[in-house]
């Protein structure tokens, strides 16, 4: 890590971070670490922090939680939020996996985002991809009634295995359902990822895609 990076971990990591697998068992009291009653909105993957620190300063009536296995992308995002001030933002490092099943209560999270995940282009690794059934149908469970799924992404063929495994969840609908394609409008508050800025210079397209959670099932 950077000098800047060490410094935050050191300075900030104990009040806003934990490890995934230090956790007491049990659901994770999400209010009494923000202090406050608050949606809890869930962003898996928050690589370096560049969006999701603008995301977290746009949002402050939410409790933002942040999962990332990657250490330095987590001390960057914490000096990113230092930076811009920010006290709505919580850190858990590890696997979501692991977070989800083990401490998140079903029908607890406003909000689940995954924006970019690692694309696993070749068709042999496409089995490591997060996006699958048993994932989704996971995070579907932990949404509140009418909570969203929003996932974007800009390999085409992951975005199509996105959609027809959304699609096929019955705990989710897709209010887009009548867009071509079934593809959500890129929202103008999403920011401009590293990765989606490289896909424009390479020709590939972004797609979001957003379910809600439905009250049926």
């Amino acid at each position: 890590m950077t000098v800047g990076q060490q410094r935050a971990w050191d300075t900030h990591w104990e009040r806003l971070g934990r490890d995934v697998k230090e956790l007491p068992e049990g659901p994770v009291d999400f209010s009494g670490w923000f202090g406050r009653e608050a949606p809890v909105l869930l962003e898996i993957g928050s690589g370096m922090g560049e969006t999701t620190s603008q995301l977290v300063a746009d949002a402050p009536d939410v409790n933002y939680v942040a999962v990332e296995v990657y250490k330095p992308g987590l001390a960057m995002l914490i000096l990113r939020a230092e930076l811009l001030g920010v006290d709505n933002l919580r850190l858990l490092r590890g696997d979501a996996v692991d977070l989800i099943t083990e401490h998140v209560p079903e029908a607890s999270l406003s909000g689940v985002r995954i924006f970019f995940p690692d694309p696993w282009p070749k068709k042999k690794h496409h089995k490591r991809r997060l996006v699958q059934p048993d994932f989704v149908s996971l995070l579907a469970s932990r949404l509140v009634p009418g909570g969203m799924l929003h996932l974007a992404t800009d390999w085409e063929n992951y975005a199509d295995q996105m959609m027809a495994v959304c699609s096929a969840e019955p705990k989710l609908d897709n209010p887009h359902a009548a867009e071509p394609g079934g593809w959500a409008p890129r929202p103008e508050w999403r920011p401009v990822t590293k990765f989606e800025q490289r896909a424009v210079e390479e020709g590939r397209i972004s797609h979001d895609l957003m379910f809600l959670r439905n009250t049926l099932t």
